[in-house]
C-alpha cells in the first residue's frame, strides 16, 4: 500500500476495517434515565478540569439504553456527568461511562475522547419500577431505581437540556508514553426529537472499586430523576483548549480542516 494511499484512507484501526465506520451516528429510541444526586464540592474540585468550572455540587447519574444506532449497534452505558460552565457557557463535563459494546468504546475515545471502559450496564422496566444497574465484572458498583412514568415532563424543555453542550478531556499518548494530544472537547447532540420524558421518586447507590470509582463522588442527597426516550444524532466535535499549547485555545471548523488559534487568557 502506498503512502498516500494510506493517508487518504486512514479514518480507524486497523487501517483496513477499522472498528467503527465514519458517522454521523443516528440513535433511534434512545432512553435515558438520569438521577441527579448532590455530592461532596470538594471532590467535584478535584476532578474537573480547569478552565471548566463547577456550577454547583451535583452530578447526573445515567444509565442509557441504545437499541438501534447507526455502526454502534445495540448497547447500554451507564456513568457520571457533571454540570459545568465554560466561559459562562452552561453544560456537561463526561467524567466516566462504562458500557458492554467495543465500537462505541474504540469510537468515543478516538474521535472525541469519551472515557469509556469496557463493563456491563443494564436498563429495564421490574414491574412498577425503573431499574438501572452497572456491574464492574462481576461486581455491582451502580444501581438506580426510579418509580416508572410517575409524572410527565414537558417533552420538549427536556430537549432543551439534551442540546446543551457536552464537554470531554481527550487524551491520546505518544509512542514514547507521553501525552500526544490532550485536549478540552466540545460536542452537541443535533436533531434531537424527545419522544416522551417521565418522572418519579427514585434512589441511587454506588459502591467503591479500585477501577471504576463512581463512588468517589459519593450520593449525600438524591434531588430529581428523570426518564426520556429520544431519537437523536450524535455529533462530532470542536476543540475548545489544548493542554499542550498553554495560553491558546484551538478548535477545528467544523468540515473546513482549518485549525483557528486564539489566547485562552
Amino acid at each position: 500500500m502506498k503512502h498516500d494511499t494510506v493517508r487518504t484512507t486512514a479514518f480507524a484501526m486497523p487501517l483496513t476495517n477499522p472498528a467503527f465506520p465514519p458517522g454521523p451516528y443516528r440513535f433511534i429510541n434512545r432512553e435515558y434515565f438520569i438521577i441527579q444526586y448532590r455530592t461532596d464540592p470538594d471532590a467535584l474540585r478535584r476532578i474537573v478540569p480547569a478552565p471548566l468550572e463547577v456550577t454547583e455540587p451535583v452530578v447526573n447519574y445515567e444509565f442509557i439504553r441504545m437499541p438501534d444506532s447507526t455502526g454502534f449497534g445495540d448497547y447500554t452505558e451507564s456513568g457520571q456527568v457533571i454540570p459545568v460552565s465554560y466561559q459562562g457557557q452552561a453544560g456537561g463535563f463526561t467524567h466516566q461511562m462504562f458500557l458492554n459494546d467495543h465500537p462505541p468504546i474504540a469510537g468515543g475515545r478516538e474521535l472525541w475522547g469519551f472515557p469509556k471502559k469496557l463493563a456491563q450496564p443494564k436498563l429495564a422496566v421490574e414491574i412498577d419500577t425503573l431499574v438501572g444497574t452497572l456491574n464492574y465484572g462481576s461486581v455491582r458498583i451502580a444501581t438506580g431505581t426510579m418509580g416508572y412514568k410517575h409524572r410527565a415532563l414537558d417533552a420538549a424543555a427536556e430537549a432543551r437540556k439534551l442540546a446543551a453542550p457536552n464537554f470531554l478531556l481527550k487524551i491520546i499518548p505518544h509512542v514514547d508514553g507521553t501525552a500526544r494530544i490532550c485536549e478540552l472537547v466540545r460536542f452537541h447532540l443535533e436533531g434531537i426529537t424527545v419522544k416522551c420524558a417521565w418522572t418519579g421518586p427514585a434512589a441511587l447507590d454506588l459502591y467503591s472499586h479500585a477501577l471504576a470509582p463512581v463512588a468517589e463522588l459519593p450520593v449525600l442527597q438524591v434531588l430529581s430523576a428523570k426518564h426520556l426516550v429520544a431519537d437523536l444524532t450524535l455529533g462530532l466535535g470542536t476543540v475548545v483548549h489544548d493542554y499542550l499549547c498553554p495560553g491558546t485555545a484551538r478548535r477545528r471548523e467544523a468540515g473546513s480542516g482549518i485549525l483557528i488559534e486564539a489566547n485562552a487568557g
